[in-house]
């Protein structure tokens, strides 16, 4: 079976590509202190679901390159509405209000 990794989606801007970033707490041996470690993976979104923000499950297949390893195998939390997304609705509002006037 192959392994699962949930993380959180940093980039999406390759196509059929995203890279993931997992943050791991870990403990210092000498002064036991925590501190976050954090590592990223490349893996293969063959519909471009995945947008930034999104925490999603991969794991683990063949090399699709010489970076992918793993395969998206499932979108477990949609992000917030982007910038991006948000431009379009307030463009639309600031319309209608103008159509009321």
């Amino acid at each position: 079976m192959a392994k699962s990794i949930i993380g959180v989606v940093t980039s999406d801007k390759s196509d059929k590509t995203i890279v993931i970033s997992v943050q791991t707490k870990k403990m210092n041996e000498l002064y036991k202190r925590q501190y976050l470690s954090t590592k990223k993976y490349v893996a293969h979104d063959e519909k471009n679901e995945a947008k930034v923000g999104d925490t999603v499950s991969i794991k683990a297949s063949r090399p699709r390159s010489a970076r992918k390893h793993h395969i998206l195998e499932k979108i477990i939390n949609r992000a917030v509405l982007q910038q991006s997304d948000i431009a379009p609705i307030v463009e639309e509002i600031v319309e209608e209000e103008k159509e009321k006037k």
